[in-house]
């Protein structure tokens, strides 16, 4: 429920557009960047312009070439972008602020018990690999995520809507044991049941079954449903937007 307090707790003072980071915004995310190089080419737009620009894309869900004017040229910004996905910047920029995070709110920094769930979502023919989801009769991609008791992204991994849940959990908990190794136990709906999941990993699955007297849909103890972006790289950036944000309001 909105209140004149958490409304004052979530506004933005930004003169642009509200994906522009704020200043506070800023000197969290600032540090996990890539500094300038001591030789060649001075960056010829601010790396704040180019942050700006990749959470214009993800949160307006544009083309590239539509971003606007007043932007760095889109070119620029993509080429950044393309170059962070593909080095894994945003999924180390995650990692560090879920830590930070969670220390922020006085818990260990690595989680030990986390949440996976799915979500599958439409796309277009040529967005890339894709697949048909029988259950939720959906042709597209699935949004796999595994995130702490709290909802923050740890691994997030986007594949086709065709592989199911039981298929597509083990590998996501396997990568997870290089990133969050103190992880033991894990909560999960019935759609993970089984040995493929139970079995990958040394974690502990907990599956949280609906009440005998359930009719429709109704929030489980410790259920998480998903909600962010498609693509590995916006997920990542997505979570990251969500946890400046976070630790800006907080400080």
């Amino acid at each position: 429920m909105w209140t004149p307090t958490t409304r004052q707790q979530h506004s933005r003072p930004v003169t642009r557009y509200q994906t522009d980071l704020t200043d506070a915004e800023w000197r969290v995310i600032a540090p996990h960047l890539p500094k300038p190089r001591a030789t060649g080419r001075p960056r010829a737009w601010p790396m704040r312009e180019i942050v700006n620009g990749i959470f214009y894309v993800m949160r307006a869900g544009c083309p590239w070439r539509l971003l606007p004017n007043d932007l760095p040229p889109w070119g620029t910004i993509y080429r950044w972008f393309a170059a962070w996905r593909d080095d894994g910047c945003f999924e180390r920029i995650n990692h560090a602020l879920v830590m930070a995070d969670r220390e922020r709110v006085g818990r260990d920094a690595s989680p030990t018990a986390a949440i996976i769930d799915s979500q599958s979502a439409k796309t277009t023919e040529a967005g890339g690999p894709r697949g048909y989801d029988a259950g939720k009769k959906i042709n597209g991609r699935k949004r796999h995520a595994l995130v702490d008791t709290d909802g923050r992204g740890l691994v997030l991994e986007p594949h086709p809507a065709s592989i199911q849940d039981r298929d597509g959990g083990g590998p996501l908990l396997r990568v997870s044991r290089c990133i969050f190794p103190f992880i033991q136990r894990v909560f999960a709906d019935s759609g993970y049941a089984g040995e493929k999941v139970t079995t990958a990993t040394l974690i502990a699955v907990e599956i949280v079954r609906k009440n005998p007297d359930q009719i429709g849909f109704a929030v489980n103890p410790r259920h998480f449903e998903a909600t962010i972006d498609s693509a590995r790289a916006f997920l990542y950036a997505a979570s990251v937007m969500l946890l400046v944000r976070r630790i800006a309001r907080a400080s």
